[in-house]
């Protein structure tokens, strides 16, 4: 979208106004590389949630898709909170919306629900607890309940359920169309290839891709992983920005995506020009109705808790 030229003028008048401004950049690892440069951090959603309300920055600038903004929101409600493109929506997300799990849950009656964060505020709004990739195995075991219902992503479920197999696991039927493109002939065929490589999954893929992997984990954990492992050669089966990043950070090691196809088109969303374009109109500010950011916040802070006790 723009020269080199051009991209250090952008970047020096991002950075010049987020000062002015007293705004913070976040950033999904997800995201297209080039916003790092004037990102003050990176990683995922939750994670990046957590940052900002802890900031006195007085307006956010997330650059993700929009539930990520809307869970920054109920975190700092007394900061604005802009996205850049209004396009980068979740295609998961939007597989569930409040009278889908109202349905859902008066199919299970008293059973409790665990919303995994890739969801909206309303959705958020109606469940019992929130979990992450990372810690959903932990927060489904802090409830001790015989049966759960978990939504809306059914291969985490599937994931969780692998885990713990005291626990009925009942999921909603949603996914994640990037990572459902992650097939097991992606890993056979790439382990051919290099036999010596770690296969690193996202626990959104398919069961029978999980299977494959040796090690499964969130966004955080796979780059973590790859961080501390001895090995050399790395296949992530997860989303490209992630290896991105990381070839960029260890040059020294080998990162394989694991296909061309997973890759999220609204992850791709914010560009540079964007990101200017949002901080000086303050644009496309994110507002999430007071009654539903009141409920949602209470999922959110059930899972936080169980983090901070692990």
């Amino acid at each position: 979208m723009h020269n080199e030229t051009n991209k250090i003028e952008l970047v020096e008048k991002i950075k010049k106004l987020k000062e002015e401004k007293k705004a913070l950049i976040l950033a999904h690892c997800y995201q297209n590389i080039e916003v790092d440069e004037v990102a003050d951090y990176v990683g995922d959603s939750l994670g990046l949630s957590r940052i900002a309300a802890k900031t006195d920055a007085k307006i956010i600038v997330f650059l993700g898709v929009y539930f990520m903004a809307e869970t920054a929101k109920i975190l700092s409600p007394n900061k604005k909170v802009l996205i850049p493109s209004l396009n980068a929506g979740c295609q998961m997300a939007d597989m569930i919306d409040i009278e889908k799990l109202r349905l859902f849950k008066a199919q299970n009656p008293n059973v409790p629900t665990v919303c995994y964060v890739n969801s909206t505020a309303e959705v958020k709004s109606e469940v019992d607890i929130c979990c992450t990739s990372s810690n959903a195995i932990d927060v489904v075991r802090s409830l001790n309940a015989p049966k759960v219902l978990f939504l809306p992503d059914k291969y985490l479920g599937a994931w969780v359920a692998k885990n713990l197999p005291d626990v009925e696991v009942i999921s909603y039927n949603g996914f994640c169309p990037t990572h459902f493109k992650i097939v097991p002939e992606d890993i056979i065929n790439l382990k051919k290839i290099h036999p010596d490589a770690e296969v690193l999954v996202h626990p959104e893929c398919q069961q029978s891709v999980c299977e494959l992997g040796d090690f499964i984990g969130s966004t955080t954990q796979i780059i973590k992983h790859t961080q501390e492992s001895h090995s050399k050669t790395f296949i992530i089966a997860t989303e490209k920005g992630v290896v991105d990043r990381l070839q960029r950070d260890y040059p020294e090691k080998d990162f394989i995506l694991v296909s061309k196809k997973a890759y999220c088109h609204n992850m791709k969303q914010n560009y540079l020009e964007d990101v200017l374009f949002a901080l000086e109109n303050e644009q496309h500010e994110v507002v999430v109705d007071k009654d539903i950011a009141k409920r949602a916040i209470l999922p959110i802070e059930k899972m936080i808790a169980i983090q901070n006790n692990a």
